[in-house]
């Protein structure tokens, strides 16, 4: 059942949440609530996240909506010729890290909006990373993947499989590392991971690799405040951060779908989930050619969401064929997710991730810090916004989603998982605003997933003669019967008559609390 209360948090780890209601009831805010969750997350679910993680936020601080674009920079030295003869980027090891940002996004909000002191948000994580904590039963599977996955990282197996094997489900894992570590975050206010000793031990690391971080890098990074960007639906406007991130795939695939009769069609027939998932097709492959670094666009944000451009695109889809698109020309010019809200109505919508599972599969030795593999993000392909190279922000795919109504707070949520969380965006505001349904039911009903080409994965719930119906329209329905893992994890906080009506996803671990 979705949980009512004044004060709430829904994230994907129970101990998580539970520690960003503790702040709560100790008199933090919803910034203090989000950012508690977060510094926990990175002990409890480290399968998704990390201290070396990249995150991003929007607020509702009770008068107006604020973006946080925390994610990191690749090493200045960077160039595309480091790859040369490569066909894609690296996934694993240094050369897929860019500085970590989640620290510094932490900072950013507590020094802005947070009502208590910055340590104070760190001590429920602290306690778990010190005395230790049962794994939950998800996480759990996820970590028996990670043998395989880091078989040639050393350094990741004496912090993470210590006896050679990942934790079962109810088994206690404890990290002394980690503990350290966030004890000299917490008293520096991060100024010891960005320019103090534990910055020191990522760049000796990088060297003892032949990478290329330095100081400079580290001592560089900045969490940037950014307008949100958004298109209006319906009664309400859905905001995602700008570029570098994934997000404006989500408010393309909902402009398109204001032009056609989607809105109209019943709910959950073939005719609805066509035009959904052909404009989600139109809006990932935008994305794909569009999105990078904010410096480095070839195209604004602005230009692609162009009401004339978005019904163009529109117009493309055949109503009763499944097709492969690419991109549009417009005119020139393994992720944790949380969501809080709080009696005095400021609202946080917060995500941060290490991208694949664990990352780089790059552990700090001594430190805890598993660093993300966000530098994968980038491509190779000359002229690119996107391409990698020195001190640039890859594509991002981890993206907080925010709902007003008439200039008024509406929903914090979210989607984690990959590219399923433009998608899953997407759905939760055709789910909730057209469908009606409440946070705990959105989250809860069959998903579809966009694959590529005309692939398409699509949840058990769906009828089988709308399946069949797909089918016949050339879609490539792909059947998932008991796999609920690549389907993403949802968290809303949805805004009510008096407080807040809050859901978590049955696919995680996590719990929606509050009081």
């Amino acid at each position: 059942m979705p949980v009512l209360a004044r004060n709430v948090v829904a994230t994907s780890q129970p101990l998580a949440a539970q520690a960003g209601l503790d702040v709560l009831r100790r008199g933090g805010n919803a910034v203090d609530a989000a950012i508690a969750t977060a510094i926990t997350l990175t002990v409890v679910e480290p399968t998704s996240n990390g201290i070396g993680s990249d995150a991003f936020a929007i607020l509702w601080d009770g008068s107006q909506l604020h973006g946080l674009n925390a994610s990191g920079r690749s090493p200045a030295a960077l160039t595309p010729e480091r790859f040369a003869g490569l066909s894609a980027m690296p996934s694993l090891g240094w050369d897929a890290v860019s500085v970590p940002g989640a620290v510094s996004a932490w900072v950013a909000l507590s020094e802005r909006f947070g009502a208590l002191p910055f340590e104070a948000l760190f001590e429920r994580a602290i306690e778990y990373a010190e005395g230790g904590f049962p794994v939950s039963p998800i996480t759990a599977r996820a970590w028996s993947r990670a043998p395989a996955r880091f078989a040639e990282y050393p350094d990741f197996q004496a912090a993470f499989l210590p006896d050679g094997r990942a934790p079962a489900a109810g088994e206690t894992w404890r990290f002394a590392d980690q503990a350290r570590t966030l004890r000299m975050i917490a008293t520096s206010r991060g100024d010891d991971f960005y320019r103090g000793p534990l910055a020191e031990a990522m760049v000796a690391d990088a060297r003892a690799h032949g990478a290329l971080l330095t100081l400079g890098d580290l001592g560089a990074h900045r969490a940037d405040w950014v307008d949100p960007i958004a298109v209006d639906y319906g009664e309400v406007r859905l905001h995602e951060i700008p570029p570098n991130g994934q997000g404006i795939a989500a408010l393309i695939a909902l402009g398109i779908l204001r032009h056609t009769t989607q809105a109209e069609c019943e709910p959950d027939g073939a005719d609805a989930l066509h035009l959904q998932i052909e404009a989600m097709k139109l809006a990932l492959v935008d994305s794909a050619r569009y999105v990078g670094d904010p410096d480095h666009l070839d195209v604004a944000a602005s230009d692609l969401l162009d009401p004339d451009y978005l019904g163009a695109r529109a117009a493309t889809i055949d109503p009763k064929r499944a097709g492969d698109p690419g991109h549009g020309t417009p005119r020139a010019a393994g992720t944790v997710y949380l969501a809080t809200g709080d009696a005095s109505g400021m609202m946080v919508s917060f995500i941060q991730s290490n991208y694949a599972g664990f990352g780089s599969g790059v552990v700090v030795p001594g430190t805890g810090i598993a660093l993300q593999n966000r530098g994968s993000g980038f491509v190779l392909e000359p002229g690119h916004p996107n391409r990698v190279g020195g001190g640039k922000r890859p594509f991002n795919t981890i993206i907080p989603g925010f709902l007003t109504q008439a200039g008024r707070p509406l929903a914090a949520f979210g989607v984690m998982g990959g590219f399923m969380q433009a998608q899953g965006h997407v759905q939760m505001v055709l789910r909730t605003v057209d469908g009606g349904l409440d946070p705990q039911a959105a989250s809860d009903a069959p998903r579809w997933r966009v694959d590529g080409g005309r692939t398409v994965a699509i949840e058990p719930g769906v009828a089988e003669h709308v399946l069949q119906e797909l089918a016949a329209r050339g879609h490539d329905v792909v059947h998932t019967e008991g796999d609920v893992s690549n389907f993403g994890g949802a968290q809303l906080v949805w805004r009510g008559e008096d407080g807040f009506v809050a859901g978590s996803d049955h696919r995680k671990d996590g719990q929606a609390v509050g009081y």
